[in-house]
């Protein structure tokens, strides 16, 4: 959009100008400027150095390296091009070089700074403490994470695409836009964080926290399945039962061949009970409810053998079936202490399922 300035009769356009028109250089000009007012960046930072490249094998350095009052560090890569170039692929390998870097090291360094600055080293460390509101320093608290800005005159598509990408991945970048202005002998700069827009930044970070919550709850459901289906294969292993020599997962479902192709017998767990059935897929939706009417016509005496009532559900909005038994004894939230109990029925509910089906299943003509 223009930038124009408003006088009593009209809005007066301002000519949008470039860096390399006003013939701005990155490190005399942007970068002196900034180094000693890093707040034009929108973020209440403090410049640690600037010309940063302490590290083997490598001759590149860091524009401005800073820090955030959570102790984070700031790696500042700047360019006066009007796309961004590939800066945040750059940015991106400082990040990981500098990641490690304790309180020690960076009062090392801003010391150093402050000294060709002229001004006094020795306050590097008072200054920091002053700052981060720490009385002394907390190096387990130093540098929890890297945050990256990218500042140029502008960025192109490829990069806005890639950092809005490392956002997502819960990586902390953003592009912030300085567009010059040329009004005569003025030179005027815009300052916008592009990305991510300051409207829309607290809706992303509540996101990102639910969506991390999401992860750890599905962690953890995850971990106690499995140990829940590695007690249920044990005592399938002791009582020579087909999922004896299954491998436990940290799915809700367990299962193993009934000797026919796409006719499994398996363990279903959620959190309030479990669950033995017939599970009927052959990849075919005709021949799947074929096959489950063949089983369905023998009911009567498929449950006098198994000894009570199943669920027989042909799904006909969905291509497989299912023969199931619910065992509401509990699930994988129950108590660990009662997992023993839901187990075993459950194990004993499958052998009895197969048994109660394989008359049945035999005369398909489907065994292998």
């Amino acid at each position: 959009m223009p930038l124009y300035e408003m006088t009593p009769d009209s809005f007066r356009p301002i000519n949008q100008a470039s860096f390399a028109d006003l013939k701005v250089r990155e490190r005399d000009d942007l970068q002196r400027l900034l180094r000693t007012q890093i707040d034009v960046l929108g973020d209440d930072l403090y410049l640690l150095t600037e010309e940063f490249g302490d590290w083997d094998d490598s001759r590149r350095r860091i524009d401005l390296l800073a820090i955030d009052p959570q102790a984070n560090l700031v790696v500042i890569e700047l360019k006066r091009t009007n796309d961004g170039g590939h800066m945040e692929l750059q940015a991106i390998r400082y990040a990981s070089m500098v990641s490690a870097m304790t309180f020690e090291r960076a009062e090392q360094i801003h010391g150093e700074f402050l000294a060709r600055l002229g001004e006094p080293a020795d306050e590097a460390r008072s200054r920091m403490l002053t700052y981060l509101g720490w009385e002394e320093p907390d190096e387990e608290a130093f540098a929890p994470a890297v945050r990256i800005v990218l500042v140029s005159e502008d960025f192109g598509k490829e990069l806005t695409t890639a950092v809005l990408w490392l956002r997502e991945r819960d990586i902390d970048i953003r592009c912030v836009r300085l567009r010059p202005y040329q009004d005569g002998v003025k030179r005027l700069i815009d300052v916008q964080q592009i990305i991510p827009l300051p409207e829309a930044n607290e809706y992303q970070v509540q996101l990102r926290e639910k969506e991390q919550v999401g992860r750890k709850k599905r962690a953890e459901r995850y971990d106690v399945r499995l140990k829940f289906w590695e007690g249920l294969v044990a005592i399938s292993r002791n009582k020579h039962t087909r999922h004896a020599n299954i491998k436990p997962g940290a799915y809700h479902w367990l299962g193993a061949s009934s000797g026919i192709r796409g006719l499994g017998l398996n363990y279903v767990i959620v959190q309030e009970y479990g669950i033995a059935e017939l599970y009927i897929d052959r990849g075919e939706a005709m021949e799947n409810k074929r096959i489950f009417d063949q089983l369905h016509a023998r009911k009567d005496e498929i449950e006098r053998a198994f000894g009570g009532t199943l669920s027989w559900e042909r799904l006909d909005t969905k291509r497989a079936c299912r023969i199931k038994h619910v065992i509401e004894r509990g699930g994988y939230r129950s108590p660990e202490s009662q997992w023993p109990e839901i187990q075993a029925e459950m194990v004993e509910t499958m052998t009895k399922l197969e048994a109660a089906l394989k008359p049945a299943l035999e005369s398909l003509g489907l065994l292998r």
